[in-house]
């Protein structure tokens, strides 16, 4: 398990059982300030800046991590837990910040950049969980090829890309700023008076009020795709171990968890990501979309019933074949990325051409709120089982 690999002895079990709880918690509350502190900044400090900042804080608490490898961390388990919570903490929030400023900025670009980003995520995902295979030198092999891409690329060919689109939102007819207190109810074009913003001349804070009007269903759509996955991944799944694990076989005791919750998920993720370049149902107003959302609820019994070790509470186990967790982990993989990057495509393109970069920013609050409270919830799963 993920504990045994941060160096927990087995002495230390409540620490080692709740482990990716304690994790999922770390990675996700300190996004949120994060977020807001990003929403105030939009106007106010350049994107490139911000992003940029960003990447330099992840390359240095990685470095950090790398050090600790090779560290021996036997005889303080607890305060080196406590220093792994306050890294994943920080990294959390400086990938927030990250995320959030390329998701923003990339909503004024056309949908099929914005799509071709969100994909970009589950690359990264799919290469870091597979790059793992080195016990020895875990966080090398796992992190560096989704961060060096981000440092070579990112820095050489984002500002020609946002220096272009940015260049036509200029010559756009004449926008005037909408009050803080005015309304987005009606359905006036994105250059008219009332509903637009400068996001090239203001330097003032985005207006929230008409962007979470707008952006209301697909925020919730959003904040419970993710709500429901971070309560499942992986916190339920990677403790759901192999029915024939007594057997001794590499499969059931080596392989199963890391193929059949952390690849697979990861992968099936990716791949209902590049899925919204081709298919784009339902639409962001159709009522079928949250019915979707909704519908993923089911989810958390199913695994909940599958081999989850230990129990205390609940005893039974109805799917007591191990295709069942890996049918299930596949089904929501591909849920969340599908679902997820359709919400997260629809959001800036809701709202008036002039918000979009606040609103995408918005839309990334929405979904690190549902993974912070997805994360909370988790542990009390944990506990009920």
């Amino acid at each position: 398990s993920c504990s045994k690999k941060m160096g927990l002895s087995p002495s230390r079990g409540r620490e080692g059982d709740y482990f990716e709880s304690y994790i999922s918690i770390a990675s996700t509350v300190p996004s949120v300030l994060c977020l807001i502190g990003n929403f105030l900044l939009v106007n106010k400090v350049a994107a490139s800046v911000r992003i940029l900042s960003s990447l330099f804080v992840m390359l240095a608490v990685f470095l950090v991590i790398t050090v600790l490898v090779k560290v021996d961390t036997s005889a303080w388990t607890t305060p080196f837990f406590a220093l792994t919570v306050g890294c994943v903490a920080v990294v959390s929030s400086a990938s927030t910040v990250f995320s959030s400023s390329i998701l923003g900025l990339s909503s004024c670009f056309p949908m099929r950049n914005l799509q071709a980003l969100i994909s970009g995520w589950g690359t990264s995902l799919c290469e870091g969980g597979t790059g793992g295979g080195s016990s020895r030198h875990p966080c090398a092999t796992s992190f560096s090829p989704a961060l060096s891409p981000k440092l070579t690329c990112i820095p050489l060919t984002l500002p020609s890309v946002s220096r272009y689109y940015l260049s036509s939102l200029k010559e756009s007819p004449a926008l005037v700023p909408v009050p803080p207190d005015s309304s987005a109810e009606d359905e006036a074009e994105p250059g008219s008076a009332a509903n637009s913003y400068s996001l090239v001349r203001s330097t003032s804070i985005p207006p929230l009020r008409p962007i979470l009007q707008k952006t209301a269903l697909l925020g919730f759509c959003l904040f419970y795709v993710f709500f429901i996955s971070i309560i499942i991944f992986p916190s339920l799944s990677s403790n759901i171990e192999s029915v024939s694990r007594s057997s001794g076989s590499p499969w059931s005791t080596k392989y199963f968890t890391p193929l059949t919750c952390f690849l697979l998920y990861n992968f099936a993720d990716w791949c209902g990501r590049q899925v919204t370049a081709w298919i784009q149902v339902p639409g962001p107003k159709s009522k079928l979309l949250p019915a979707l959302v909704l519908l993923r609820t089911v989810f958390v019994p199913l695994f909940i019933l599958s081999n989850y070790q230990p129990r205390a509470h609940i005893r039974t186990v109805v799917f007591n074949r191990d295709i069942f967790p890996v049918l299930f982990t596949a089904l929501l993989g591909l849920s969340n990325g599908y679902l997820g990057t359709l919400v997260m495509v629809y959001g800036p393109k809701i709202v008036p051409k002039e918000l979009a970069e606040a609103a995408g920013v918005v839309m990334t609050f929405y979904l690190v709120l549902g993974l912070a409270l997805g994360s909370a919830c988790a542990i009390f799963v944990e506990h009920l089982i």
